[in-house]
């Protein structure tokens, strides 16, 4: 495989791969150290990528033990999750900083959820992976991976409504 062909072939997710990054490891410089690494690393697979079926899948799975790992041999707890990657459209003032206070909460209650769930959750809500490619990176079935992102859905709509509904009684 030549360098044109490969760079066709991981362009189409190597975003993906950045953002899943710095999800985990919360730092610009840190999530492009690790994409880059990724990239390094399918590099010297080049050769046998024919044989994976999703060679996004095996990327994205690639990119979480990486950050794991990061995550385990560093500083882990001092670490957090930051959701930034959103944009915006440039609504009135109020309604912008009511949706930035509301994305504070959001963040902080995903935060507070079990790892694997956040990781459930910017896969499935963040990246619209499909639930047969999370099972592949976070090697789980199908259905756990719905019941976990059921209940994490859950718990983040229950905390919102109480968060937004605190003294109206």
């Amino acid at each position: 495989m030549n360098q044109v062909v490969f760079i066709e072939l991981i362009n189409p997710f190597k975003d993906k791969v950045f953002r899943l990054a710095k999800r985990l490891l919360t730092s610009t410089e840190e999530a492009e150290d690790a994409t880059q690494e990724v990239m390094v690393k399918l590099w010297n697979k080049k050769e046998s990528l024919d044989a994976y079926n999703s060679v996004e899948a095996l990327a994205m799975t690639m990119t979480k033990n990486y950050c794991l790992d990061q995550l385990k041999s560093k500083r882990a707890s001092n670490l957090q999750i930051v959701h930034n990657n959103f944009t915006d459209r440039q609504p009135q003032l109020d309604k912008r900083l009511e949706d930035e206070n509301t994305l504070e909460w959001v963040e902080k209650i995903i935060n507070d959820l079990p790892e694997q769930m956040q990781l459930i959750i910017q896969l499935r809500d963040v990246e619209q992976y499909e639930f047969d490619e999370i099972a592949k990176i976070v090697n789980m079935n199908e259905t756990a991976i719905r019941v976990a992102l059921s209940r994490a859905r859950k718990k983040i709509r229950e905390s919102m409504t109480n968060t937004h509904l605190y003294g109206t009684k």
